[in-house]
């Protein structure tokens, strides 16, 4: 409000200027969020309030009417309905102040037609700036453009008054010739400080040249000094004295050269400084001096021209200064000449117009006093009628009143004797209650003794209580400890548990594959071998597995949106396709539900995004949009796995559910409906985030509460088999869930899911059971990794290959007999041998005997 009086007081005065209409706008403009908003704030918010969505549009409206007006006011000069900021704080002062009085609750009460108050507000910000301030404001800027303000514009500058014409004329003839002025004094400084500029540039070119030279030495004198050194490296590895030499004296010349080089390059920069300094340094110092004489000699000739000018600019300045001043007071003379014609005029007429009002007043007055006459005459017959009446009246009065006196007199009389008769009566009762306090005194003192020893008895009592509870808190502590050792030796043996189980796991594994790729083995011989098949080596899925078959990795809840989308974008692409959907959600969930959920929440949670990552979205796809805004109100939510976001779709679908059953009950029991469902699920929630392996950890306390609370779920589960055959049978239809209500369901849900972590329950050891369904028919595979035709296979084998076995082990016993048969016979042909050698040898020796 001091804005605006501030600024209207600066027009009026005619002090207003360009910076302070911009800082005057400015506050206006970061005061309409604030009308809005805080006169909005007090109606509220949800299905009894205002929703966001409505005080957004409101927000734009007053700020469109904002730049509306200063367009007129740009365009045309002229704001229509100036005072509108201080009537609308005025509005909003009577808001608060009838809030404050009659509270918040009036503004819900229907004004007409189930039409609120609030919603009269509402209409009345809209209606003002569609019918009124759109309308006045393109009317003003259409005449602008058809030039009918022309006219007026001239009659407001005629309305001006001369001596300020005069003034701003005169500002700005001054201002000029000051910047005129200012420009021609500073040339000087601006020449001379030129020149500064190229001598200095002249210098530095100088001195560039001469580093540029350095550094070209300097490299050519390195690449001379690398090539010495790499031949000394050379010159090490040689050993004849003749190439040492050679070598040397190479080296010697390509030192003497680069000698020779930073010599010329001495006695050049000697003879760059040192000859103009002892040739010519007389004939250099005498140009410095006459060079500093020349200079000396220009800086006093542009003193003495910066003078001349300051003193022409002074004296110009004041000239001029008088001339204006001079005008001016011509101005005002004028002025106050015309003042003075135009109020003489105007103070005659005010004279003629009082006599005529003086002489049209006294004759009224006559009138008016001969009226009153009357009047007075018709009073005085009147009052004195009124007068007999009432004195009539009050002697009839008087005499009623002298008969109720003496009838009061005698009721005194009978009153009096009444008094004393309960006087004597009180007198008695007070004695006996005297008689009274003195016996219960003496029973309060009893009582006060009884009072002292049950004190003392609360005090053995209380002191009692307090070293048990000592006692019993110590062996609270000592059995929570021995809890805790339990706990960690619990989780010690969990772990060594699983380490032997994966143990025994890997060696039953490996012996079992050992067999089976013994197995492959023998089926891979009997096929190339013996039946001269080709064979191929069987891929199965549980022969790459190596260790415990572990649970399968849960998706995150952003990877389950990406799924979704693609699969709604391949529903609206193929439609009629019978495939089965690649994406693995409950069977009472349907994609399509989801996606509409997901939708939901994008429209109506945007305000849990950031400002900067709304305006990187906007180039990109719709799917891609989508996908980042849920990752961002997930990551806001806490909403990180699949089963988080399971959870949520459920919570949506249980909501509606209970809303659907609440519309048909009466109005008065609805909330209460809803808050009960909403109660339920953050129950159910809370109990379904409790695993197996921490029921085996709990107390029997807690292992009782927790089957009471599973024999509930699992009658609701069984109660709600018809409802969910009914969801399979209709899917659900998100549509019946309200925008208002998305927020309210989101907070509960958010309660919801941050309870369990909240909720100081026991400390219980967690772990995630791992899925052992596989198991059974893992071990089974690898039992039947040989199929039954194979094994029928080799049955046939086996038999053909025991009777060829028959016919082997029958050919080796022949074989063996052969064998000895051919070792007799040779066995006998020795002896045959020995006999004949021997019967051969007896007839020589006989015959030798006989001859002899």
């Amino acid at each position: 409000m001091t804005d605006g009086v501030d600024g209207k007081q600066a027009r009026r005065t005619n002090s207003s200027t360009p910076l302070g209409e911009l800082f005057d706008h400015g506050l206006d403009s970061w005061s309409c969020v604030y009308f809005v908003v805080t006169v909005y704030s007090i109606f509220g918010r949800g299905p009894t309030g205002v929703s966001v969505f409505v005080l957004y549009l409101l927000l734009w409206v007053v700020l469109f009417s904002f730049i509306l007006s200063h367009w007129e006011k740009y365009n045309t000069g002229i704001l229509f309905l100036p005072w509108g900021y201080d009537v609308s704080q005025v509005t909003i002062s009577f808001v608060y102040i009838v809030t404050a009085v009659v509270g918040v609750e009036a503004w819900y009460e229907p004004f007409l037609f189930n039409f609120l108050y609030r919603d009269l507000f509402t209409a009345m910000i809209i209606g003002c700036a569609l019918f009124v301030t759109l309308p006045m404001s393109l009317l003003n800027f259409f005449r602008e453009a058809l030039g009918e303000y022309i006219d007026g514009k001239k009659e407001s500058e005629e309305d001006q008054s001369k001596s300020y014409k005069q003034k701003e004329e005169s500002r700005l003839k001054l201002s000029k010739l000051l910047l005129c002025g200012t420009e021609l004094v500073t040339n000087i400084q601006v020449a001379a400080d030129i020149r500064e500029i190229h001598r200095r540039v002249e210098e530095e070119e100088i001195k560039r040249q001469r580093i540029e030279k350095l550094e070209n030495e300097v490299k050519n004198s390195q690449d001379k000094f690398d090539e010495i050194t790499t031949k000394w490296e050379e010159g090490k590895r040689k050993h004849i004295p003749q190439d040492l030499w050679e070598i040397l004296n190479t080296q010697q010349l390509h030192c003497a050269g680069l000698i020779e080089d930073k010599n010329k390059l001495i006695n050049e920069l000697q003879q760059a400084i040192c000859d103009p300094l002892l040739c010519a340094l007389f004939k250099e110092l005498k140009v410095k001096d006459d060079q500093y004489v020349k200079d000396l000699k220009k800086q006093s000739d542009d003193i003495c021209l910066l003078l001349e000018r300051m003193e022409e600019q002074v004296k110009d300045i004041m000239k001029s200064f008088r001339q204006e001043l001079s005008h001016i007071e011509k101005a005002f003379e004028l002025e106050r000449q015309e003042l003075l014609a135009s109020n003489k005029k105007k103070w005659e007429r005010a004279l003629q117009n009082h006599n005529s009002k003086e002489l049209e007043y006294l004759i009224n007055r006559i009138k008016k006093v001969e009226d009153y006459e009357k009047q007075l005459n018709r009073q005085r017959i009147w009052d004195c009628e009124e007068y007999n009446m009432i004195k009539i009246k009050l002697e009839q009065d008087v005499q009623i009143l002298e008969q109720q006196l003496q009838q009061m007199k005698a009721t005194y009389q009978l009153n009096q004797e009444k008094l004393e008769y309960n006087f004597q009566v009180l007198k008695k009762r007070d004695e006996e209650s005297t008689v009274i306090k003195s016996q219960q005194k003496r029973k309060i003192n009893r009582l006060h003794d009884v009072l002292n020893n049950l004190r003392l008895k609360y005090a053995k009592q209380v002191k009692q209580f307090q070293e048990e509870n000592h006692s019993l808190t110590s062996e609270y502590k000592r059995l929570v400890l021995q809890f805790k050792e339990i706990q960690r030796a619990m989780r010690h043996f969990a772990i060594i548990d699983d380490e032997k189980f994966r143990e025994i796991w890997l060696m039953n594994e490996e012996e079992a594959k050992g067999l089976i790729s013994r197995a492959f083995d023998v089926d891979r011989i009997i096929h190339i071998q013996h039946l001269g098949l080709p064979w191929t080596e069987p891929d199965f899925w549980f022969l790459k597995n190596v260790g415990p078959i572990s649970q399968q990795q849960q998706k995150t809840a952003t990877q389950i949106v990406e799924e979704v989308l693609k699969q709604a974008d391949e529903e609206g692409l193929e439609e009629g396709t019978s495939e089965s959907s690649y994406l693995d959600l409950p069977k009472q969930i349907s994609a399509k539900t989801t996606r509409k959920i997901l939708m939901l929440l994008c429209d109506e949670s945007g305000f849990l995004i950031e400002s900067k990552l709304l305006s990187i979205l906007l180039p990109l796809e719709k799917n891609e949009c989508y996908l980042l805004r849920l990752d961002a109100i997930f990551s806001a939510l806490g909403i990180e796995s699949e089963e988080d976001l399971y959870k949520l779709v459920k919570f949506f679908l249980e909501y509606r559910a209970h809303h659907l059953s609440a519309s048909q009950v009466s109005p008065w029991t609805q909330a209460n409906l809803e808050r009960s469902s909403l109660m339920s699920a953050l129950e159910r929630m809370s109990l379904m985030s409790t695993s197996g392996f921490e029921k085996s950890l709990m107390s029997d306390w807690d292992l009782e509460q927790e089957q009471e609370a599973e024999s509930l779920l699992e009658g609701e589960e069984e109660s709600s088999v018809g409802g969910e055959q009914e969801e399979e049978e209709a899917p659900p239809s998100p549509k019946l869930i309200h925008p208002n209500e998305v927020l309210k369901v989101l907070e509960a849900f958010v309660m919801g899911l941050r309870k369990p972590r909240n909720f100081r329950a026991p400390v219980r050891m967690t772990k995630s059971k791992r899925d052992n369904s596989k198991d059974s028919e893992y071990w089974k595979a690898l039992a039947t990794v040989i199929p039954s035709s194979t094994q029928n296979l080799w049955d046939a084998l086996y038999t053909a290959l025991e009777k060829y076995h028959l016919v082997l082990t029958q050919r080796a016993k022949l074989l063996t007999e052969n064998n000895s048969l051919e070792q007799q016979n040779s066995e006998l042909q020795l002896l045959l041998q020995q006999y004949l050698h021997s019967k051969v040898g007896g007839q020589e020796r006989g015959a030798t005997v006989e001859g002899g």
